[in-house]
């Protein structure tokens, strides 16, 4: 795909689903990888599967909560340690909230704005004088469909994701003059935890996974017919992230299987 080697990148969220599918796909073309997340059993494990996979690549896992701007300072720290000055930040946190306007709690709005933005805000701020120094710099947050095509039953996910949109388009802009880059995807349905639950606790008992997924993307329409895999959406973060979109920022890409109706 492209030759990442001598190039740090750090990605949020990276223990499960799309921030560890990209962990994986840097490791393979060559990057050295610095990822974190809340719980460390999984962040342990992620790590050993990786270097298994991996055993001569550069890779570091550290358990940071990114709401915490103090544990942000201290991976940030710990990475530029071990593995040097970072040119690729991926921000890839978060998960949706289920809920209408009627019961939505104040309590349940603000955690939800502040999960949204300041899983943004906290990484961007510790790694930018990093990306300030370094060539072909880039920034590329994880989004949601939803900040274009808004659900009425994820109306708090909704206003956040759409918020997020402008902010990845205003950093953009503020940054150019710093000569870093930034640009997020808009992902639909992906196979995941939280779509992996729900299988779970299925009322079709009989109906396998495939069968699941696959009524799920009818009935959601989804052009493709099925949900996305994490691996569709790393490769268009890693592109975003790498210097074969050199001539892109404050954009997104849509990973969404031809469900999107926005123009």
């Amino acid at each position: 795909m492209i030759d990442l080697n001598g190039k740090v990148a750090v990605v949020t969220g990276g223990s499960s689903g799309i921030g560890l599918a990209t962990v994986r796909l840097l490791l393979q073309q060559g990057a050295a990888v610095a990822f974190c997340g809340r719980d460390a059993a999984k962040l342990q494990a992620a790590q050993a599967q990786l270097q298994g996979e991996f055993p001569q690549a550069s890779l570091y896992a550290q358990v940071c909560d990114v709401l915490r701007a103090e544990d942000v300072q201290r991976f940030a720290l710990a990475v530029r340690q071990e593995l040097g000055v970072v040119s690729m930040l991926i921000n890839n946190a978060g998960q949706g909230r289920v809920s209408t306007f009627a019961d939505t709690t104040d309590a349940e709005w603000e955690a939800e704005l502040k999960l949204k933005f300041f899983s943004i805000i906290n990484p961007t701020r510790a790694f930018l004088p990093d990306l300030e120094q370094s060539p072909d710099a880039a920034i590329v947050c994880v989004n949601s469909l939803l900040a274009a095509q808004p659900e009425p039953h994820m109306v708090a996910t909704s206003a956040a994701r759409a918020g997020i949109k402008n902010l990845v388009r205003s950093m953009a802009t503020e940054f150019s003059a710093k000569g870093v880059r930034v640009n997020g995807i808009l992902i639909g349905l992906v196979d995941s935890g939280q779509w992996r639950r729900r299988y779970e606790a299925r009322e079709e008992r009989h109906q396998s996974w495939e069968e699941w997924s696959s009524n799920l993307a009818q009935r959601k329409k989804i052009q493709l017919g099925r949900l996305g895999r994490p691996e569709e959406a790393a490769t268009a973060i890693v592109f975003l992230a790498s210097p074969l979109s050199s001539y892109t920022t404050g954009s997104h890409i849509d990973v969404s299987g031809g469900v999107s109706r926005h123009a």
